[in-house]
């Protein structure tokens, strides 16, 4: 009656729907960043609660099975992560201390430079003045709340009590939850969701238990080395590298620069070694471990894993850059599958 096509119609109304949804999932960001973590987490202790059921299968309930998880993992969490993070927070706090000073010196004076460089040491140095003015101000505050933070988890608490407790329910009703998605959809699409809810299951399990391992392998060796070598604040940087090993690609390579930054300012003479422990264990990692514990369902081409960092730093932060190859590599299943079921339908 209005002349507008029905066509045209369906296209916005789509469209709208579209446009809603996405502003929803970014206005409840931060509680589905909770969710996600503790679907990760879930995935990350689902080996352990099925090899316990396994091992003492018909005595007790699945139930009992979690809850021997979950008190083993507290344990851990007391025997050694309270001594680690206070270690982290003496070390934070003392550099903290240490860094104002640091800082109004000269920034390459414990810095050799090749030959070729030294007649631009004086302007070097003025620019690296210039950069660092007002750096101390910045990180002092941070410094300061490293350790505390990590020991009393202010700002995160409820995030910390709800994470646990939400996995605590995904692995003891994740099959019920399974069962109702794939029952809302449709009898014909329903193989389609079964297999790609199957490869999204192994890809989270496989990228997370990966994600882990890599970051408690970067967490032990920093330590080892800086700690035998006599690097300052060797638990702290240790720590720091490891945190940022969740973060792809951006991570690794700005816990590095930190980990020459502070050692240079702390006095450390030997920077060259550290230099070289660096190009070691990221070559070891990047063509040894890495493909060893992930599999190519998770192989992304560097710039697009570079391109979802700093994407997903744009529009979540830190959580943004996390979530991003996972993300990344979800579409991609999604995708292939749907590709797979148009060929065999064509």
């Amino acid at each position: 009656m209005l002349g507008i096509d029905g066509r045209v119609l369906r296209a916005l109304w789509t469209t709208f729907l579209f446009v809603l949804a996405v502003a929803l999932i970014y206005l409840a960001r931060h509680t589905l960043v909770i969710f996600t973590l503790a679907i990760f987490l879930a995935h990350l202790l689902a080996p352990l609660v099925d090899r316990v059921q396994r091992s003492i299968s018909g005595r007790v309930s699945r139930n009992v099975s979690l809850a021997i998880v979950y008190l083993a993992l507290i344990s851990v969490a007391l025997a050694v992560l309270i001594p680690v993070t206070a270690k982290i927070a003496e070390q934070a706090a003392a550099l903290a201390g240490r860094l104002p000073d640091a800082l109004k010196e000269d920034p390459l004076s414990r810095f050799p430079l090749p030959a070729w460089l030294e007649a631009w040491r004086p302007r070097l140095t003025e620019f690296l003045t210039e950069q660092t003015t007002g750096l101390g101000d910045k990180m002092l505050p941070m410094l300061k709340q490293i350790g505390p933070g990590i020991l009393s988890g202010l700002g995160n608490v409820v995030a910390a009590v709800l994470i646990p407790i939400l996995s605590f329910f995904f692995l003891k009703d994740g099959r019920l939850m399974r069962n109702a998605i794939v029952g809302c959809v449709d009898t014909h699409r329903r193989s389609l969701v079964e297999e790609i809810l199957d490869d999204l299951h192994l890809l989270v399990a496989q990228y997370i238990r990966a994600l882990v391992l890599l970051a408690m392998a970067t967490f032990v060796s920093y330590s080892i080395f800086l700690s035998a070598t006599g690097v300052p604040y060797s638990v702290l940087l240790a720590g720091v590298a490891g945190m940022l090993e969740l973060i792809p690609f951006v991570g690794p390579l700005t816990a590095a620069i930190v980990t020459l930054l502070v050692a240079g300012l702390s006095g450390y003479a030997h920077l060259l070694w550290i230099l070289i422990f660096l190009i070691v264990y990221r070559l070891f990692q990047d063509y040894v471990l890495s493909p060893y514990l992930l599999s190519s369902g998770v192989a992304i081409h560097p710039l697009l894993v570079l391109f979802g960092v700093l994407a997903g730093e744009q529009v979540a932060g830190i959580p943004g850059m996390f979530f991003s190859v996972p993300v990344i590599a979800a579409l991609r299943i999604i995708v292939i599958r749907m590709m797979r079921r148009q060929k065999l339908h064509a």
